[in-house]
């Protein structure tokens, strides 16, 4: 992982096992089909939004957006003929007149802070008659191996808010869309088994996850920050052992879906 930057480390590492399986899930249960125009919004490095490319098979009914520059330099070197576009969740960088049949926000509302501004925004974005879909992660008490590494990273840090897990009640995914005006809302919980070829590639940025997270990581430097998330790795063998076959990591992990029609 040396000499590359998060966004290419979160593209190499994380979203084949990851978040691809799940941007598969997601636009199945928004039945995206050819001729669909999708926007994928807090796209990250892209995959939903490259995913639907390969359903709807016209890159200019295509459109990422994301806040993070970085990010979006790698998602173009991965597809550079969709439309990628800067900016926040808050505020859609649409043209004029411009709408969609599908809306995806995968694993990203839980970090904007006006949520209820983003999903109206994701909703007037649609179509009459357009499908929104969002997910997020369920809490980290009810993933076994994420539960077991975050206290791992506590004792060394102490008090962690995962951010990554802190909209996981489905209850308020659901409420959220219907306070926007929604209808035929649905709501599921779904889990299904990730693999990773390399599991302590995973501990270690889970590791680096949390340590940024943190209150104390915080006031470290970047070498400091490693040199705790090293420790955190290494006081977490024992957590992740029973996941793993020496090298390969394999564990369960659960979303909310929530969809929701315009």
């Amino acid at each position: 992982m040396n000499g590359l930057s998060f966004p290419e480390i979160y593209e190499r590492y994380l979203v084949g096992p990851l978040f691809r399986p799940w941007a598969e899930v997601i636009l199945d249960e928004l039945g995206v089909v050819g001729g669909d125009r999708v926007l994928d919004v807090a796209c990250g490095t892209g995959i939903v939004a490259r995913v639907a490319r390969e359903r709807v098979g016209d890159t200019r009914q295509v459109v990422g957006v994301d806040s993070n520059p970085q990010m979006l330099m790698v998602a173009r070197e991965a597809d550079s003929h969709i439309d990628w576009r800067e900016g926040n969740a808050v505020s859609l960088p649409l043209q004029d007149g411009e709408e969609f049949d599908v809306v995806v926000c995968q694993q990203g509302l839980q970090f904007v802070s006006d949520k209820r501004a983003a999903v109206r925004q994701m909703r007037d974005a649609l179509a009459s008659g357009g499908r929104l879909g969002v997910a997020t992660w369920r809490p980290v008490e009810e993933i076994p191996l994420i539960r077991e590494l975050h206290d791992v990273a506590e004792k060394k840090l102490g008090p962690i808010i995962d951010n990554r897990h802190s909209f996981g009640d489905a209850s308020l995914v659901g409420r959220l869309l219907r306070e926007t005006e929604l209808r035929e809302i649905k709501v599921k919980t779904m889990s299904r088994p990730v693999f990773f070829e390399d599991g302590q590639i995973f501990v270690r940025l889970n590791a680096m996850a949390l340590v940024g997270m943190s209150a104390a990581g915080k006031q470290l430097t970047v070498e400091e920050r490693g040199r705790v998330a090293d420790t955190i790795v290494s006081d977490s063998a024992e957590a992740w052992a029973p996941y793993t076959n020496g090298r390969e990591l394999s564990f369960e992990i659960s979303t909310n879906i929530a969809i929701g029609r315009r």
